[in-house]
């Protein structure tokens, strides 16, 4: 059976272009919703898979936060190669932190910062999430459950080494907020589970910019992008960015 992975995408949509990142063993697929509509209202949008995302976990496990930031630095890279100069960003999750960490780093209009983590979890909890990811990858192949249980067991004997280089990030981006002074618009879901809901207060207070909104959506949990709210997210997210000074500096 051939697998129908999802895949990076790039939607041209206008001269505007926003780069969606998502999150940590996410895929394109988290944003895909978010891009089509944006695409419909006159922006372009590109989503890069990060290395090791969007195939077997077996190769997750051997890749890092250097190799995804390499790869949001490529998606960047990629719209200005196709000759967009006004680029905002928005991520979910890691995605999220990534979209920070590109608004102390480059040039972008703005910021849509999505249930981003800005506490550090233990190497545990993160592992359990690559333990889950890995284990509804290999359902997803249709596997039965023998195959499934017995490649689990292999796949708990390779812990994943670069957990701690995340909660690095995560913390190196936390310390580095106050040299953002692009608009920014937090997104935070009330029932995220997932993370420490108090990351979106410390990310609104700790930008520099006075054109900055945080928003607590009531019904939705961590992935916002696909959760309950997601028409009314979608309206934020342009509304946010039509808010924003498009001009090229020259």
């Amino acid at each position: 059976m051939k697998l129908n992975l999802p895949k990076p995408f790039f939607f041209e949509g206008g001269k505007r272009a926003v780069l969606l990142l998502h999150g940590f063993t996410g895929n394109s697929s988290d944003v895909r919703m978010l891009g089509r509509f944006l695409e419909k209202n006159g922006y372009t949008s590109h989503a890069p898979h990060y290395k090791g995302h969007g195939v077997p976990p077996e190769e997750l496990v051997k890749t890092g936060p250097k190799d995804w930031w390499k790869d949001v630095m490529k998606g960047y890279d990629h719209l200005k190669s196709q000759g967009y100069e006004e680029i905002a960003v928005a991520g979910l999750s890691m995605g999220g932190v990534f979209s920070l960490k590109l608004g102390y780093t480059v040039p972008v209009k703005g910021i849509v910062s999505m249930c981003a983590p800005m506490y550090i979890k233990s190497e545990e909890v993160m592992y359990k999430g690559v333990l889950e990811y890995a284990r509804e990858f290999k359902k997803y192949e249709g596997k039965d459950d023998d195959q499934i249980e017995k490649e689990m067991k292999d796949f708990a004997q390779t812990p994943m080494n670069t957990l701690q280089a995340l909660q690095k990030l995560i913390g190196d981006v936390r310390d580095s907020v106050d040299m953002i002074y692009t608009p920014t618009f937090v997104v935070q879901g009330r029932h995220d589970h997932m993370i420490n809901t108090d990351s979106a207060n410390i990310i609104y207070d700790g930008v520099e910019t006075d054109q900055k909104k945080l928003k607590w959506y009531e019904e939705s949990g961590h992935v916002i992008t696909l959760d309950k709210e997601k028409e009314q997210l979608h309206q934020d997210v342009l509304r946010f960015l039509d808010s924003l000074d498009w001009t090229v500096e020259k």
